[in-house]
């Protein structure tokens, strides 16, 4: 759990760190830099989406799992509302902790960080090997990068940033903790394909980021599992993998 203490630890204090540059920030400059943010947050996107098959070379990542998985899952968020009870969390939140920023950016802030950190191979495999075999080297350096990107977004967004910390505490805990069970079940192609979702994700965040659209993205969310399952059982019929991958 070393690595993923640490992870939380380099978001929540360096989002403090944030927060305080956030009151230096007039208005039109904040809008100037979320706007920035949100193009890069969509880069990383693109680049992440484009590469997630890099691991399964000389093949990449399959289409056709990638539609249906944002589809279906899609349908699952809006069936659980999973986007408007996140807002909703923010909201209680900001009723009783942050008296000084508005509702909405709490909420923003909370969910748009989450997904960020939880998103992505780093904190799949750090977890991984940090259950596993006690290296958090990969952790560590995810660290260091969220800590860097705490900043940048709690100065935006505010407070519901720094509470980011907690789903990434029970998703990367959770994975760690129960390493030696669910090490079997993530294949590369299997966390490819949870990637190649997450990143595309991402773009909708940097999206909502820069004001452009208005995204649900937690909706989305359970696509990321969707994928993983239909990578797993695909892997275990080698007429369907052939097909689909070796084409």
């Amino acid at each position: 759990m070393l690595g993923t203490l640490v992870n939380i630890a380099a978001i929540v204090l360096l989002g403090c760190v944030g927060l305080i540059f956030k009151k230096a920030i007039s208005e039109k400059c904040s809008d100037l830099l979320m706007k920035g943010i949100g193009l890069c947050v969509i880069y990383i996107g693109i680049a992440g989406s484009l590469s997630a098959g890099d691991s399964i070379s000389p093949y990449d990542t399959n289409s056709l799992i990638t539609i249906i998985a944002m589809t279906v899952g899609g349908i699952i968020g809006h069936a659980l509302k999973l986007d408007y009870r996140m807002n909703r969390l923010g909201e209680k939140v900001q009723e009783k902790l942050a008296k000084g920023d508005s509702k909405s950016t709490i909420a923003e802030g909370f969910v748009t960080a989450s997904l960020i950190y939880c998103v992505g191979a780093m904190a799949i495999v750090g977890s991984l090997q940090s259950g596993l075999n006690g290296d958090h080297d990969t952790l560590f350096i995810k660290s260091l990068l969220d800590g860097i990107m705490s900043i940048i977004l709690a100065a935006q967004l505010g407070f519901g940033v720094l509470l980011s910390a907690i789903p990434v505490l029970i998703y990367q805990g959770t994975i760690t903790l129960c390493a030696q069970w669910i090490e079997p079940f993530l294949s590369t192609l299997v966390i490819a394909e949870m990637n190649c979702i997450g990143y595309i994700l991402i773009i909708a965040i940097g999206l909502n980021i820069a004001k452009i659209t208005k995204f649900k993205v937690m909706n989305y969310v359970p696509g990321v599992l969707i994928a993983g399952i239909m990578a797993y059982i695909i892997e275990k019929i080698p007429a369907v993998y052939n097909f689909l991958y070796t084409v």
